[in-house]
């Protein structure tokens, strides 16, 4: 990349759609949806005029509430051409974080399909808008959403009160080209057109404000590093909500003029056969998800013959998950990266030209057009090759701020613009990053610094065990003791004094976890990242070290 484009993400649609207008651009596993990248431009640029006649403005809030389905990308790019913004709301959300996100957000009109697992989306919905009963669009006020005035539904039927996806496309028609073009042209690079909430462990969910600049440049960057071209075709199975989706999946297709294959949400079978039937080169996932296809009992009835590259992210990955993926999924161009949605999102990637060794174990170098750097957290002083400290960042990727929270945003970007992660990392004399864990989930045990993730890589050593997370819990007499939670492979069996044998035989007295516990799974985000602060609320419950944890919080 030998300079920052200065574009916006619908003229980036545009161009290649010029360029490449009978390649493939958008397809759906197990859904009739299937464009080129001229079809895909042409059903946006109506989806955007439908959009305008609705009365939806340039620096609107839409939101839209869904899985991935065609209508998700769709909305992605008209919103983009129009310059709204696009706030993008977790799967899994419930009645009460959904009403925050929405009016937090000052939401103008919303977007949703019927329901995921065991939400159910329409009833929330009017739940919070008892005003819809018996009404029509435009005939309904909300008093518990002042700012929101439209809802559009995706799926049959058309519930009291909204406008039916379908129905963008009739409204559209009455809006000229032309008219459409005037807007697009008239909107700014650095304009905001994306709002993501970060899942945030404590605290209220914040708006990440993302521009053009951010995640154009950060797709397009993404992309290089897996030397993406016309001729690939990207499985995207992580949520589209999420950075992972719509920046390192659909923004980096988009910049290379790629295809992205979409499955709906995330299903070990359903990734395997979209790769294996559309024959897709690169595939992204985070760790547990590649975990789950190779210990799948069909993995050796799919073709992963055309896989080459790809991106494993979202957490920490295990060495040994990472080698199989490369010998067992042919993805010998796999990179991994790293970033938070408030850097739009990835700061750091491997390229596909570094050793194996490398790629499994750093997060890479950093990208193009940005600054990366670890420093002492207490001092703020820069930290020497290999020392741990916060890994924190400065660029064009840097988020404009969170939405109607002055004070967070000042904490999180200093004075002089650097993003302070939270994350503790090492920096090599080569510059390849390693990201060791959370400052806040680092384990002080009697003084000792002790990183959750050395503990980690070594217990997926075990061929018993298939994952592994650990965490800190509270201690009268050592601050913080070491606890696993292990999920072990299906039909194995292992005892807590095996485990801690076999770390003792290994590592450190003061590395040999306290508690162990053998578990199912472990509870995560809708994006796949693992909530270790819901392992530690689990511990202390199961546990009973309230009073430890008083203590600890005196």
């Amino acid at each position: 990349m030998e300079k920052l484009w200065d574009v916006t993400l619908g003229d980036i649609l545009d161009q290649m759609a010029e360029n490449h207008p009978d390649r493939d651009c958008v397809i759906f596993h197990n859904r009739p949806f299937r464009k080129t990248y001229k079809e895909f431009r042409d059903l946006v640029n109506l989806t955007a005029k439908g959009l305008m006649k609705m009365g939806i403005k340039k620096g609107d809030h839409v939101a839209i509430w869904a899985t991935n389905y065609p209508e998700w990308v769709l909305a992605m790019f008209a919103t983009a051409k129009i310059g709204a913004v696009l706030v993008t709301v977790n799967t899994n959300y419930k009645v009460f974080e959904v009403e925050y996100l929405l009016r937090q957000s000052d939401t103008h009109t919303l977007i949703f399909i019927n329901g995921f697992k065991d939400s159910n989306y329409l009833e929330i919905i009017q739940s919070l808008i008892p005003e819809l009963e018996g009404k029509n669009t435009g005939e309904w006020a909300s008093r518990a959403l002042p700012e929101l005035k439209n809802l559009i539904y995706i799926g049959e039927g058309q519930p009291q009160g909204t406008y039916n996806w379908e129905q963008l496309y009739e409204l559209g028609q009455s809006i000229s080209d032309e008219e459409l073009a005037e807007v697009q042209k008239s909107l700014d690079v650095h304009d905001v057109i994306n709002m993501q909430y970060t899942s945030g462990t404590t605290g209220f969910p914040k708006g990440v404000m993302l521009t053009h600049y951010n995640i154009v440049n950060n797709g397009k960057s993404i992309g290089d590093c897996m030397a993406l071209t016309e001729e690939d075709k990207l499985c995207i199975p992580v949520p589209l909500f999420h950075c992972f989706g719509c920046v390192l999946g659909v923004t980096a297709c988009i910049t290379h003029g790629s295809a992205m294959v979409l499955v709906e949400y995330y299903q070990p079978l359903a990734v395997m056969e979209a790769v294996s039937n559309e024959k897709c080169t690169a595939l992204h996932g985070v760790p547990t998800m590649f975990i789950a296809i190779l210990q799948h009992p069909e993995f050796k009835d799919y073709s992963f013959s055309n896989l080459r590259t790809g991106i494993m992210a979202g957490s920490p990955c295990p060495i040994k998950v990472m080698r199989e993926v490369v010998d067992k999924m042919n993805m010998t161009e796999i990179t991994i990266a790293y970033g938070l949605t408030e850097g739009s999102p990835v700061c750091t990637q491997t390229r596909i030209d570094d050793s194996i060794e490398l790629r499994v174990s750093t997060v890479g170098r950093s990208l193009p057009f940005m600054e990366c750097k670890v420093i002492d957290p207490d001092t703020g002083d820069d930290c020497t090759a290999g020392v741990p400290g916060e890994f924190i960042v400065r660029g064009y990727n840097i988020m404009k701020g969170y939405y109607n929270m002055p004070e967070a945003t000042s904490e999180a970007i200093d004075e002089d613009g650097w993003l302070h992660t939270g994350d503790l990392a090492t920096c090599d004399e080569n510059g390849y990053y390693r990201i060791t864990g959370r400052i806040k989930d680092m384990i002080i045990r009697g003084g000792e610094n002790i990183y959750p993730k050395e503990i980690e890589e070594f217990l997926y050593t075990h061929p018993l065990v298939m994952d592994v997370q650990v965490i800190g819990v509270p201690s009268r007499e050592y601050g913080e003791e070491i606890m696993a939670f292990i999920i072990l492979k299906e039909g194995a069996e292992l005892t807590v004094e095996e485990v801690k044998e076999f770390v003792k035989g290994h590592m450190a007295r003061h590395k040999v976890p306290k508690h162990i516990a053998f578990v199912e799974n472990f509870p995560m985000t809708a994006s796949g990242k693992i909530q270790k602060y819901k392992l530690r609320e689990k511990a202390i419950e199961d546990l009973n070290l309230q009073d430890d944890a008083s203590i600890e919080t005196a």
